[in-house]
């Protein structure tokens, strides 16, 4: 059973999401109980490969009230975890032009905190119009049946 901390609700809304991974995460002490009471964003965040390891940027979790001079860096780069197959297929496709890693969730699995990558490419400003216009249709489609469905 997992429970998930966060999700990335924008990374939807701006990246066509391809394929998905499932990936640990090296953290400390006070990082993981401040994930625990979701204090974690994940704006603005990616994934890069860098000499055959696979590192996270800009995921800011919030220093633990407790934590004192244990306390960790906000923003600090953090290791992510996966095979090393599966990272060197991830550097050739991060490669391909418009390609990028962006963390989707942040969840705790089995007592530890996992992230699920998403290998993305951007949208066009025409293919989030068409999404936010398909969306706004289905609403009124909803909204019209539950009036039928009153009347009868």
């Amino acid at each position: 059973m997992e429970k998930v901390v966060t999700k990335n609700r924008k990374a939807w809304h701006d990246y066509h999401i391809d394929e998905t991974f499932e990936v640990g995460i090296v953290l400390t002490g006070t990082e993981v109980k401040s994930i625990r009471n979701a204090r974690v964003n994940l704006k603005d965040s990616y994934a890069r490969v860098e000499g055959g390891e696979l590192f996270l940027y800009n995921m800011h979790i919030s220093p633990y009230e407790p934590g004192n001079r244990f306390n960790h860096d906000p923003l600090r780069v953090r290791k992510l975890l996966m095979h090393k197959i599966e990272i060197a297929r991830l550097g050739g496709k991060t490669q391909e032009k418009g390609l990028a890693l962006i963390p989707l969730k942040v969840y705790i699995k089995q007592g530890l905190v996992k992230i699920e990558l998403g290998l993305a490419r951007g949208k066009k400003l025409y293919d989030k119009r068409r999404d936010i216009a398909d969306r706004d249709s289905k609403r009124e489609m909803e909204r019209s049946f539950r009036e039928r469905q009153k009347e009868i």
